[in-house]
């Protein structure tokens, strides 16, 4: 009798978590991640645009609509993140609210702080385990530019905006060296001012304004992730620009000591 061998099974295509999907830089990975073969999970609060965007799409794609201003909505699709297996976590969600601190609305604060440092970290929290176990995984996480404006004196508006966007891209830094050693990555992509509706929904008229387009950034992050790099500025000719930002800034943190600076002491 000739032996029945199985039928060797499809491969699994990469599985891939794209949160603030329906427009913008979102909706540029989520259709060049397609078309490179990954199945999606769409994340956002606008699901009708969700979905006319999913069928333009070549492969197997999940709608899910979440608010992550909300804990509600950052629990369910943290949930998703823990139980499916993810390949890829894009966390790309934004909002921006540019206004001077004293006069920002509590309920605007706490929807940035959530959408932007809340809802990318617990993500990636309930993410990462599963990429672990199964020995291979990338999160990329979209801040931008301004992260690394806090040493700038104009008077914009984006103290909480500026200050989100900074911590994202410390807490990638500090989780790819985490990582070290293992198969799963960890990214950030900075890119500066982009040619979305992100300002247009805030009535910033930025026309004029020579602007990137969604799908450089996001030839930039696949292009940098690629390279290795952790830090992916789109913008940025020279790299050893950023260099010696990281340069500086870990000269500063390692030159502290356990006692008073002389600066500090009365007289």
């Amino acid at each position: 009798m000739t032996p029945q061998t199985a039928p060797t099974p499809p491969p699994t295509r990469n599985l891939t978590l794209i949160t603030g999907a329906s427009s913008g830089i979102g909706r540029a990975f989520a259709e060049r991640l397609s078309k490179d073969g990954h199945d999606l999970i769409l994340v956002a609060r606008r699901r009708e645009r969700l979905e006319e965007l999913a069928a333009t799409l070549p492969t197997e794609v999940e709608v899910v609509t979440a608010d992550l201003s909300t804990d509600e909505g950052i629990d369910a699709v943290a949930e998703l993140c823990a139980n499916r297996p993810l390949k890829t976590l894009v966390n790309n969600a934004g909002v921006a609210h540019y206004m001077p601190l004293d006069q920002l609305p509590a309920a605007k604060a706490r929807e940035l702080v959530n959408v932007k440092v809340a809802a990318p970290t617990l993500l990636t929290r309930a993410a990462l385990p599963g990429m672990l176990a199964r020995d291979k995984g990338t999160i990329v996480n979209v801040a931008g530019m301004l992260a690394f404006s806090g040493p700038a004196t104009q008077k914009a508006g984006r103290a909480v905006y500026a200050g989100s966007l900074a911590h994202t891209v410390t807490m990638t830094q500090t989780l790819h060296a985490e990582l070290e050693g293992t198969a799963v990555t960890a990214h950030v992509v900075c890119p500066g001012v982009v040619a979305t509706e992100f300002h247009e929904v805030q009535g910033m008229d930025l026309s004029a304004i020579p602007r990137m387009s969604a799908d450089d950034v996001v030839t930039a992050a696949l292009a940098g992730i690629e390279l290795g790099e952790v830090v992916i500025a789109p913008g940025v000719e020279d790299r050893t620009v950023l260099e010696s930002a990281f340069t500086a800034t870990l000269t500063a943190f390692e030159s502290q000591a356990p006692h008073l600076a002389s600066r500090y002491h009365q007289t």
